[in-house]
């Protein structure tokens, strides 16, 4: 009997370390790392927005440290690139302006071991977060986001080591793979926009893209019948906050799964581990990747949810899209502790190590503890 075989194309993109949002994650996790630095108690809540002249920084900080917000928002400027003085946005320019206050006594008492009713750290809020892991590629990681990440990051160090000297900060990718039966089989469109000086041509842009940066990006996966867009509205000088409004947590699908795996909602970037939406979105991505690593599934996604200031999770569910055994990787889960407290402590999250995570993806990265 002739089964006919599944085909379909799935997307994924990235963004450069100088697209606005993520210099407004960079410049929160930037902060965080401070604090922690520190601190190891920290709790931080630390939003940002940039755009034009201005930083603006909200949030909720409590800790024995003391951090200049001021100077670590321009040394993270520095470190992205922005040091042009004609334009709006770049690190010695702006100006910062703080509203940062410490965290809520209420949410403390729920999190903090010493205050709570159980006498264990709870969560630090409500809320569901997923983890999840494939094979179908050595870092555990669905395709297409992997290589939009690699096409971004390449772009910034072309930049960086000054190969390429008309590249600017902003940029975005964006790579189509299609799939048969549910493995990848071939590339077929690769979109890059990447921020410019008004003197280069959008011929050398282009050929720049498609004769040296995607085939060094893709490797094996570069084919000759890929479809390129470089730059499709013509021209991309101006960009960055200079362009755009930047706020922290908008850039969730580039920080995690691409859209293959599911979201919970919460942003990472600017939260200590004391906040589930990111150690628990951490965590169940361990839990996954081992679920892979043993042969339990080919493909798994793991599910928490918490209830602010309580430590044992609410639910606790697996799903290996019948590539495993369903009942085996449900035993197998039910032997991690997914308390924050045991959490933090397995992964070693008080640390700050968190402006490692910002850009080009908070998984695939084998120097991140939840990833190993």
């Amino acid at each position: 009997m002739n089964m006919k075989r599944s085909r379909y194309t799935f997307t994924s993109e990235s963004v450069s370390e100088g697209h606005p949002d993520k210099v407004c994650d960079f410049i929160a996790d930037s902060i965080l790392d401070a604090y922690l630095a520190q601190d190891q108690e920290s709790r931080v809540a630390c939003e940002v927005l940039c755009k034009s002249e201005t930083v603006v920084l909200a949030g909720e900080i409590t800790s024995h440290g003391e951090v200049d917000h001021e100077q670590v928002v321009r040394q993270a400027i520095q470190h992205i690139g922005y040091t042009d003085s004609t334009e709006a946005f770049n690190a010695d320019g702006v100006r910062v302006h703080q509203y940062i206050t410490k965290q809520s006594a209420e949410i403390a008492q729920g999190v903090d071991e010493s205050q709570t009713e159980r006498g264990e750290q709870g969560a630090g809020d409500q809320g569901i977060m997923f983890g999840y892991a494939t094979d179908e590629t050595p870092e555990l990681m669905p395709l297409p986001i992997l290589l939009a990440h690699r096409l971004a990051q390449s772009l910034a160090r072309e930049r960086q080591n000054g190969t390429v000297d008309w590249l600017r900060p902003d940029a975005k990718t964006q790579v189509s793979v299609v799939y048969e039966d549910n493995q990848p089989k071939f590339v077929s469109d690769i979109l890059v926009s990447t921020q410019h000086i008004k003197e280069v041509k959008q011929d050398e842009i282009r050929r720049f893209v498609i004769e040296h940066l995607a085939p060094q990006a893709l490797g094996s996966w570069y084919n000759e019948d890929v479809r390129f867009q470089v730059n499709p509205t013509g021209s991309f000088t101006l960009g960055g906050p200079s362009a755009d409004c930047g706020v922290t947590g908008r850039k969730i699908i580039v920080d995690s799964y691409g859209g293959m795996g599911r979201h919970g909602g919460g942003a990472f970037s600017g939260k200590d581990p004391s906040k589930v939406d990111r150690s628990g979105a951490y965590f169940c991505r361990y839990v996954a990747r081992q679920l892979v690593k043993r042969g339990l599934a080919h493909k798994t996604e793991v599910q928490v949810a918490y209830a602010i200031g309580v430590a044992q999770p609410v639910s606790i569910k697996v799903d290996t899209f019948g590539t495993g055994d369903e009942h085996a990787a449900a035993e197998f889960v039910r032997d991690f502790d997914f308390r924050p407290a045991a959490i933090i402590s397995r992964l070693n999250l008080l640390r700050p190590i968190y402006h490692q995570t910002t850009n080009y993806g908070h998984f695939g990265k084998p120097e991140l503890p939840w990833e190993q």
